[in-house]
């Protein structure tokens, strides 16, 4: 079975152990596409997607997506055994680009080791002309929920999401929102797109007032939200969080000057008001953006350890 085939397989049949062991196996540049036939919404999208390594020729590598208008999904087997587990990972990049590498592929990577399954998405940004403007990183989060959902690995017990910056603000929404998607595409979309919990890494929560990162926020605008407070709050996540959200955990830097640490206080203060079952970490070093690489000789080097235990306690629970 070659590469093509693996992704045909994996979009018809059960993503077994197996199958994901051939998927990643193979190069990480081919992945599964999120949406059968092209992403919907984009009869008017002019932009071209581009893939920039920051430091070309340096290992590991540090690419950044601009303009992404083949959302995909790059699956990652477990290397151990399975532990039951499978995450989703939605990296950061200010709305403006995904970087794939530094918070995707290392975070996968890190997790399969530990008996993880873990699928990397590369989501579609709000600004580049897409019928749903604002709500395209969600409708591509949530096909790709329902995805893993769909094809998880025999003994799959929970489905989980992880995401950093501003795909933290993309998981943030799906934990939070009931939004409807784009029109059923297959019976995929009958799945469940809520996780059954999440981790948010340094997220971008408020978009509003002093906390707000004005980097996201003006993306959204540029997708068409009106520039204002009313309009912008409906996609600050703390302000729609409800007892249905599911688990939840948050680790912040105290130093970030990017997207200040107030985000997931206010978050946590949501969380906590409303009964979710919800952890919060805060180190005092770190800054923004650490993801795998950036934590040497720091505490904050301790989150994947605690992702790790969050994800399979009691406080995350059975799908």
């Amino acid at each position: 079975m070659n590469r093509r085939q693996i992704i045909l397989a994996g979009t018809l049949a059960p993503l077994t152990p197996a199958l994901l062991a051939a998927a990643v196996d193979a190069p990480a540049t081919e992945e599964l596409a999120l949406w059968p036939g092209g992403a919907p919404g984009g009869e008017r999208v002019t932009v071209r997607e581009e893939v920039t390594d920051r430091a070309p020729g340096v290992t590991p590598r540090d690419r950044m997506v601009e303009h992404v208008t083949n959302p995909q999904l790059t699956l990652f087997r477990p290397k151990t055994d399975y532990n039951g587990v499978t995450l989703l990972v939605a990296p950061g990049g200010g709305y403006r680009r995904v970087v794939i590498d530094h918070e995707g592929f290392d975070t996968a990577e890190w997790l399969a080791a530990r008996g993880f399954a873990a699928g990397v998405l590369r989501y579609r940004l709000p600004a580049d002309g897409w019928s749903a403007g604002p709500d395209v990183p969600l409708h591509d989060a949530m096909r790709a929920l329902r995805l893993l959902r769909a094809h998880a690995p025999t003994g799959t017990r929970r489905v989980g999401a992880i995401g950093f910056s501003a795909g933290g603000h993309v998981i943030a929404r799906l934990i939070t929102e009931s939004v409807a998607g784009p029109p059923r595409v297959d019976a995929v979309d009958d799945e469940s797109a809520r996780p059954d919990f999440a981790v948010l890494m340094y997220p971008v929560i408020a978009m509003t007032g002093a906390s707000a990162h004005t980097g996201s926020a003006q993306q959204l605008i540029g997708a068409g939200v009106p520039p204002t407070d009313l309009a912008l709050a409906r996609y600050s996540a703390q302000l729609n969080v409800s007892a249905q959200t599911p688990p939840t955990m948050l680790v912040h830097a105290a130093d970030d000057r990017s997207v200040p640490v107030e985000n997931s206080l206010a978050m946590y203060d949501a969380l906590r008001a409303h009964g979710v079952r919800s952890e919060l970490h805060v180190f005092d070093a770190g800054g923004h953006g650490f993801g795998m690489r950036s934590v040497a000789g720091k505490t904050v080097a301790a989150w994947p350890t605690l992702v790790q235990n969050w994800a399979l306690s009691d406080a995350a629970p059975k799908g």
